[in-house]
């Protein structure tokens, strides 16, 4: 590729002074005269980090990937983002998703930089890295860090980030000691790399590879897999060719490349937080995308994929079946074939004969796990902007109910009162849990999902209808309503609802309805007050300031779209 043509060229093509800046600190590493005079430059976007143990292996990959970019002629270059731990950071990754976004974005554009290989894995490393990306438009590839091994308790296949939604029911329905929850811990993680169910961190692997974002077949490989390794290193050799064709973000992030991404989520089994992010992505790269294209396009798709939270198995099963890319053959009459990805080839070229291995774990569409399971998105007086819940994961006797409300006002109030042997609810009551959402927690946690109370659980109760503005974890089931928008913290009719309404949910219908009369809701607003602020400095308050609701992606509302990668001024 001609030197001008190159990005990098207005750093390091040029014989003036800061030609010679640029160069000659760089140079402290050792690097070769060639290196600066057109090598494409690879930024190797690394999401490493001790306090995020589903990425502790990405300092090594990262080492892969620089492999295979000189072995392409590519001058690669190594930088950190903030990095995402879901099961470390307090109190949500959420919140600080679009700083990770943030920090990409201005990484990227502020330096010598032709293409990206964005390195992930934990939940919000993969969407916070896409969106900032997106916004600078670059030629870049993901590549996915995988999933552990599968997790073993007892001779049985565990999932990690599933087990411990059960631990107070095993503790008291099953009598599990201290010791049995200490066995699990042990034996629940056991390999390098994320959730191995089909939670989040699998479903954003899915999610970039069904986008055309990686190379066929990265989503599933588990991170231990030496051809994980093979993949990282071939990813490295292509994002060299990638700048050379200018292959960029937005060639390939097409409407249909995310019709693409919703059919093949809702045919995983995929998490809700899919809606939420990418949304955001298709904000940042000007693609419009709504609420109403998730149900229109995904809740009749079936569910071919027959693992946990929504079946079975796990995603070690997931890649010794055929992994992702037999699902997109099997969903081609679907899809859109022609939709072009980062190998140059069409999502249909590329998936067109791939064998199925086992159909236990991968059902042929003829003959689905479930019909028509997508995400569905509800409308009604409790969700104005939209609420959803995840059909596959549900109890198919509740997705048709009316009950009576139980009500707690903050994640504090749920926490101080559900195991109350007098807290008046059965299982015919509905759980509302208000302030988790984007303003009212901050950051809008995955706490959707909330434990059900021990008395219940001691009568053999497994599964209650549970509303929320908050997220619920891709590896948690569940009749859970989830996303509620606008949120009660910024006085969505949420913020009304009362111990003892009655709420009647109608998945079929796509009905989520507070039935309290039109009259009785305006009074009861005339005496609403917001909650207290949950900040007053820093990011936190910017965030709060400025975060869009859950159904336009909770996205920084400054942040949709993008600047490009032209910088105009120079350091001196």
């Amino acid at each position: 590729m001609e030197h001008k043509k190159l990005r990098s060229y207005e750093w390091f093509g040029k014989d003036d002074k800061m030609g010679f800046v640029h160069r000659s600190w760089l140079r402290n590493q050792g690097y070769p005269d060639d290196y600066f005079r057109g090598r494409p430059v690879i930024g190797i976007c690394n999401t490493w980090s001790e306090l995020t143990p589903c990425n502790g292996h990405l300092r090594d990959f990262a080492e892969i990937v620089k492999r295979g970019v000189i072995e392409a002629g590519g001058f690669p270059l190594e930088f950190p983002v903030t990095s995402l731990g879901e099961t470390i950071m307090k109190p949500s990754t959420m919140l600080f998703r679009n700083l990770a976004a943030m920090d990409t974005e201005e990484s990227i554009r502020a330096n010598p930089l032709d293409g990206i290989v964005l390195l992930t894995g934990c939940d919000k490393t993969t969407p916070s890295t896409v969106m900032g990306a997106c916004s600078v438009d670059l030629p870049t590839i993901v590549v996915p860090g995988g999933p552990m091994l599968n997790g073993r308790f007892r001779g049985e296949c565990v999932g990690s980030g599933s087990f411990n939604w059960l631990i107070k029911e095993k503790r008291a329905v099953e009598q599990y000691t201290d010791e049995d929850v200490l066995e699990m811990e042990i034996g629940v993680a056991r390999s390098a790399g994320h959730c191995m169910t089909m939670g989040t961190a699998s479903t954003m692997a899915c999610m970039v590879e069904s986008l055309g974002l990686t190379l066929p077949g990265a989503a599933a490989i588990p991170a231990v897999d030496s051809r994980k390794k093979v993949m990282a290193q071939l990813s490295g050799r292509r994002i060299v060719e990638m700048v050379k064709e200018d292959l960029k973000l937005s060639k390939i992030l097409t409407r249909q490349a995310f019709e693409n991404a919703i059919k093949v989520n809702a045919a995983v089994g995929g998490s809700t937080n899919f809606i939420i992010h990418l949304t955001a992505i298709a904000r940042r790269i000007g693609v419009e995308l709504d609420l109403a294209d998730f149900d229109q396009l995904g809740s009749q798709i079936p569910l071919l994929v027959n693992l946990k939270p929504s079946g079975k198995y796990l995603m070690e099963d997931f890649y010794y079946a055929g992994g992702l890319p037999v699902v997109i053959n099997e969903m081609k009459a679907h899809l859109h074939n022609d939709a072009i990805t980062v190998n140059g080839k069409s999502i249909g070229d590329n998936n067109a004969s791939v064998p199925n291995y086992n159909e236990d774990v991968i059902t042929p569409l003829s003959s689905p796990l479930k019909e028509a399971a997508g995400i569905a998105v509800l409308k009604g007086n409790l969700c104005e902007d939209g609420a959803i819940i995840k059909p596959s994961a549900a109890t198919p006797e509740l997705m048709q109910h009316t009950g009576p409300a139980v009500v707690f006002e903050n994640i504090e109030d749920y926490h101080a009162r559900i195991d109350d042997e007098d807290l008046d609810i059965d299982e015919n009551s509905v759980i509302v849990l208000k302030c988790v959402g984007p303003v009212g927690y901050p950051g809008m946690p995955e706490v959707g999902n909330v434990d059900l109370p021990e008395k219940l659980l001691k009568k053999g109760v497994k599964d209650m209808v549970r509303i929320s503005d908050g997220r619920m974890s891709g590896t948690a089931a569940g009749t859970v309503v989830l996303h509620v928008s606008p949120e009660s913290a910024i006085g969505g009719t949420l913020a009304l609802v009362k111990s003892g309404d009655l709420i009647e949910l109608d998945v079929p219908n796509r009905k989520l309805q507070l039935l309290v009369s039109d009259e009785e809701l305006a009074e009861r607003r005339k005496l609403w007050t917001p909650p207290p602020a949950q900040a007053d400095r820093g990011y936190v308050k910017m965030y709060i300031d400025h975060v869009d609701q859950a159904h336009l992606g909770a996205d920084l509302d400054f942040l949709k779209g993008g600047s490009g990668s032209k910088v105009s001024r120079d350091l001196h």
